[in-house]
C-alpha cells in the first residue's frame, strides 16, 4: 500500500509518498511525472513523512541536512544506480550530465555511458530535493531541464550558492 502526505515549502506545495516505511517519492505540486496512481493513495501520518519534513526545514533553513530519511525510489535498475550518484553529490557543488555518465561508466567497469541516457534517469528521479536532481547541469554549465521548472531549479542552486559556475541563460 502507498500512502502520501503533503506539506508547505518555500517553493510551493510538496506531495510526499511511502510504501509505509521509507519515503517512494517528493513532488512539487505540478512537476511532471506525478505518478497517477497515487491521486488515490491515503493519506497517512508516518515516521518516516516526519523525517522528511524535518529534512526539508533543515534544507529550506539554508543548511545542508546531516541525516537523509529512508529512501526506497521506485525504478529500473539503471536508474536507481544513477540516483546513487545523485546521492553524493555535495550540498552546494553541481555535476554535469556528462560527469555522472563518467562516474557510471567507471563503476560498471565500462569504458563510457552515455550522458543522454543518464539524463533520462535523472529527469525521471521520483523524490526530488533530497536525491538532488537540481544539482546536474549542462556540460556548459548552463542550466537544463528539471521536472519541478527551471525557476525552482535556479532558486534551489542560489540558495545552495551553487551558481556560481552555472549559465543562467
Amino acid at each position: 500500500m502507498e500512502y502520501i502526505h503533503r506539506c508547505a515549502s518555500p517553493l510551493g506545495a510538496i506531495t510526499m509518498a511511502s510504501d509505509g516505511t521509507a519515503l517512494t517519492g517528493l513532488w512539487f505540486d505540478g512537476q511532471r511525472h506525478f505518478p497517477a496512481r497515487l491521486e488515490n493513495a491515503h493519506t497517512a501520518a508516518l515516521p518516516v513523512f516526519d523525517q522528511a519534513e524535518e529534512w526539508l526545514r533543515v534544507y529550506f533553513g539554508g543548511k545542508a541536512p546531516d541525516f537523509t530519511p529512508a529512501l526506497n525510489p521506485v525504478g529500473t535498475d539503471f536508474r536507481r544506480v544513477v540516483w546513487d550518484i545523485l546521492l553524493k553529490i555535495p550540498y552546494a557543488e553541481t555535476r554535469s550530465y556528462g560527469e555522472i555518465a563518467q562516474a557510471l561508466a567507471q563503476r560498471c567497469g565500462l569504458q563510457k555511458m552515455s550522458a543522454q541516457a543518464v539524463g533520462g534517469a535523472v529527469g525521471h528521479n521520483p523524490i526530488s530535493l533530497i536525491i538532488p536532481c537540481h544539482r546536474v547541469i549542462g556540460a556548459d554549465g548552463s542550466l537544463t531541464g528539471y521536472a519541478g521548472g527551471i525557476d525552482r531549479k535556479r532558486k534551489l542552486l542560489e540558495m545552495e550558492g551553487a551558481l556560481k559556475n552555472v549559465q543562467i541563460l
